[in-house]
């Protein structure tokens, strides 16, 4: 076993590189695969008992609830749950962290981009209580989570949808504006089935139709569908990224290359150390000054991703 000194470059390097499109696929791939399954098993297996109702009434298509709660179709979706939800986790982090680097000095901006944190985290919390307590066993409990789930996922498609209007309206990137119109035509997509759901749901209980639950059903897969397609999106945002999380050493150095690669090898811009030949580096205690000198706010910054990337 090969022995790393402490405090080597060494370990904060990462084991394992993933592209985050990768990880977009894989992470909406799980649930979309495990939902297939558990309404195909349902339709041939348990065809009566995935569509009764209380009213009981001719149906023809289970929903999503029915479909996740008989075996072993609670098995295949809870475990293809359980795989989806840490990369959920992880993907909402990272999205975090990328509003963050956006809307640095944008006050407004950073608290929406908080609850917009909030609420990806609730709408997971929200599927896993849904996914984990069926409705055949405690229905109290899985209606909530179903309540959470898709109230926070409406909220957090709405947030972010104008998250990345403001990110839009200043990007000459193709990428970012491709993923800005998707999620928008995903959110309205989401919201108008959604109220047709509601609809089609209260008749039934009202009126107690044959088929009309299977209308309701055909809008619940189509809500959730759309929510699969929304998250999907991340493979424009990060097109070109690594799952994080990233070192903290690697940062550093992409920092300082970033600087460098603006920077001459003197802390100039290319072709200005013949016009300054007497001029000095300025320590980077100086930094604290104000200076109206381009020149020495570009060394500054040289200096202090050098003094960052040394320690």
């Amino acid at each position: 076993m090969q022995q790393v000194p402490y405090g080597s470059v060494d370990r904060d390097k990462p084991l394992i590189r993933v592209p985050f499109t990768r990880l977009a696929v894989i992470t909406v791939c799980l649930p979309l695969l495990g939902l297939i399954a558990c309404v195909v098993l349902a339709l041939l297996y348990h065809y009566n008992d995935s569509t009764y109702t209380h009213c009981e009434v001719a149906n023809y298509l289970p929903s999503i609830s029915a479909a996740i709660s008989l075996t072993p179709e609670r098995y295949i979706w809870r475990f293809v749950i359980g795989l989806h939800s840490a990369p959920r986790f992880l993907v909402a982090a990272a999205y975090f962290s990328f509003y963050r680097g956006r809307f640095s000095r944008r006050l407004t901006e950073q608290l929406l981009s908080c609850l917009t944190f909030l609420l990806a985290l609730s709408e997971n919390v929200g599927l896993l209580l849904l996914t984990y307590v069926s409705s055949t066993e405690t229905y109290s409990v899985h209606k909530s989570g179903f309540i959470m789930f898709i109230g926070s996922s409406v909220l957090h498609m709405l947030c972010t949808c104008k998250l990345w209007s403001w990110i839009a309206k200043y990007s000459l990137s193709s990428e970012e504006m491709m993923s800005y119109r998707q999620k928008r035509r995903l959110f309205l997509f989401n919201c108008c089935f959604c109220l047709l759901a509601v609809y089609f749901y209260r008749r039934h209980n009202k009126y107690c139709e044959a088929g009309i639950y299977s209308f309701f059903a055909g809008c619940e897969y189509l809500v959730v569908l759309s929510n699969m397609a929304f998250h999907m999106t991340a493979y424009w945002d990060f097109g070109g990224s690594e799952a994080p999380p990233w070192s903290a050493e690697e940062e550093k150095n992409e920092e300082l290359n970033v600087t460098q690669s603006m920077l001459g090898p003197e802390g100039f811009p290319e072709g200005s150390a013949r016009q300054f030949p007497q001029h000095k580096e300025v320590k980077p205690s100086s930094c604290q000054a104000t200076s109206s000198s381009h020149i020495q706010d570009q060394v500054c910054l040289r200096n202090r991703f050098t003094q960052n990337a040394l320690e």
